[in-house]
């Protein structure tokens, strides 16, 4: 069953299946732009369309969280498909989205979102009113949606204070779509698993890369 969320912004927001998650991480971080990140809380609704993500590999991949195994810090990474992984860094925090089958650990990374409503909200928890910098790296965002470490382990299949929607405006940025390497990694630099929306002034990094 299709599952409707209203935004309370007028428009509707279809929460994105398991299913989506279920899927190799390389092309869920794709297919993850121009979707819908969705945060309500008590200060408001925040809604922002992805515009950047990096993938993170179960296999092989030694700047994935999960590559020396399961701890208590990544345990939701071997956890089902559409769970959010929040973790900590340097006292402020990045939202991922967990991918493939429970105890596959792969995940992909939300680096940034271009703002689209609950702007004000936005503005005062960044202490910033420059549109273009609220959500643009993945501390930022937390920061500007309100997403911390009580939101580990959620699940985006809830529909109430985090989900991941799609309002049918993905297929528009398909031929948009830039990769390069993933940033601020030192290990397996050469990977090619970040994907942006070609020329968006909401990236966190190089926004003129093509495949």
């Amino acid at each position: 069953m299709t599952t409707i969320m209203n935004d309370r912004s007028g428009s509707l927001r279809e929460i994105l299946p398991r299913s989506f998650f279920n899927r190799d991480v390389v092309v869920v971080a794709e297919d993850l732009l121009g979707k819908l990140l969705v945060r309500r809380s008590r200060a408001g609704m925040c809604v922002g369309r992805i515009v950047e993500t990096e993938a993170y590999l179960a296999a092989g991949d030694s700047a994935c969280h999960a590559a020396r195994g399961k701890t208590k810090k990544n345990a939701t990474m071997f956890g089902n498909p559409g769970l959010a992984y929040v973790y900590a860094i340097h006292a402020r925090y990045c939202l991922n989205t967990v991918t493939e089958a429970a105890g596959r650990p792969s995940a992909v990374l939300i680096r940034a979102v271009e703002p689209i409503t609950g702007i004000e909200i936005m503005q005062q928890r960044r202490g910033s009113d420059k549109l273009t910098d609220l959500c643009r790296g993945p501390a930022r965002l937390c920061e500007a949606f309100g997403i911390d470490r009580r939101l580990d382990g959620w699940d985006l299949q809830r529909g109430t204070r985090l989900w991941i929607g799609d309002d049918g405006m993905t297929d528009d940025m398909i031929a948009l779509v830039g990769r390069s390497a993933r940033i601020g990694v030192t290990s397996e630099m050469l990977a090619e698993l970040r994907f942006f929306v070609n020329g968006s002034p909401f990236v966190s990094g190089p926004k003129y890369l093509h495949r």
